[in-house]
């Protein structure tokens, strides 16, 4: 069952060291407390011994330091975990059980392969029950006292609440915007152009998807009458368009569909995957049925 706690994958890389300053940030805005885990068995099947190499004391003592940054900058935050034997993705996938949320490092395709490249983050975001959010390497704490909005891509086609609330009690805590995007395009979803003349498509399609995307909305309105929304209807491909609108985002938001009746071991879709890979800002990753 899930507790008042932020919980964030750590291994000492500067992507990692990203994901503990914005865990920090987010556990404070939410008044609860920051549980870091660190596997010493990130890669592989098998758990292993703890270790006293010269990497695993580099890694302790980046933790050390990113706890003592944390104690400095939020006082208000318990700080809780440490070192485990488990492989990477069952530590990460079990403490987020206990959790609100789960933050990971990211380093973005063409990066040197590591702990929170694909062999980790995919399968622990494919796997994870409750949102998990990416966060770049360069990420920076000033980065989120800046005007930005929180940009989220519905699709109302499936169960978009989850991930409609949790944009939105982003966006109230930290006092923004919220930046509704919405393809209304079937076609849109293979983020390529329809092949089809405009006329074929239907010219009131678009003002069918605006009047059910404002009755959407207008529930969540009501709910957070403190928060602007803004509206984005576009025909062009799901990813892309997903990518150009959050560029300059806090925190980019998508859901998930959980997939209980099948056995990939990795099934994300390919917006999250892209999104993943290529966005610029945080990417919050919110799983619905």
């Amino acid at each position: 069952m899930a507790t008042g706690r932020v919980v964030v994958g750590v291994d000492g890389s500067d992507a990692s060291m990203a994901a503990v300053r914005w865990a920090a940030a987010e556990a404070a805005s939410r008044r609860i407390s920051l549980h870091l885990v660190h596997a010493e068995a990130p890669t592989g099947n098998q758990p292993v011994s703890p270790g006293g190499s010269v990497h695993e004391e580099w890694v302790r003592e980046r933790i050390a330091a990113a706890c003592r940054e944390t104690a400095e900058r939020y006082p208000e935050v318990g700080i809780t975990g440490g070192a485990t034997t488990e492989t990477a993705v069952k530590a990460l996938l079990d403490a987020s059980q206990e959790g609100e949320l789960l933050v990971l490092g990211s380093r973005g395709l063409g990066a040197v392969s590591g702990f929170f490249t694909g062999s980790v983050s995919l399968p622990v975001v494919a796997h994870a029950t409750g949102p998990t959010v990416l966060v770049r390497q360069d990420w920076h704490p000033a980065a989120a006292d800046r005007d930005l909005p929180v940009v989220v891509g519905v699709d109302l086609a499936h169960r978009f609440e989850p991930v409609l609330e949790f944009a939105c009690e982003s966006a109230h805590r930290a006092g923004a915007r919220l930046r509704v995007v919405h393809m209304w395009r079937s076609s849109s979803v293979y983020a390529y152009p329809s092949p089809l003349p405009d006329q074929k498509v239907g010219a009131d399609r678009k003002d069918i998807a605006r009047e059910k995307l404002d009755a959407a909305l207008g529930v969540w309105q009501a709910r957070y009458p403190d928060v602007a929304m803004e509206r984005a209807l576009l025909d062009t491909g799901v990813a892309p368009s997903l990518l150009e609108e959050g560029a300059g985002a806090r925190l980019l938001v998508v859901g998930r569909r959980m997939h209980k009746r099948l056995r990939f071991p990795i099934l994300i879709g390919p917006v999250t995957h892209a999104l993943m890979h290529h966005a610029t800002v945080p990417v919050a990753v919110v799983p619905h049925e």
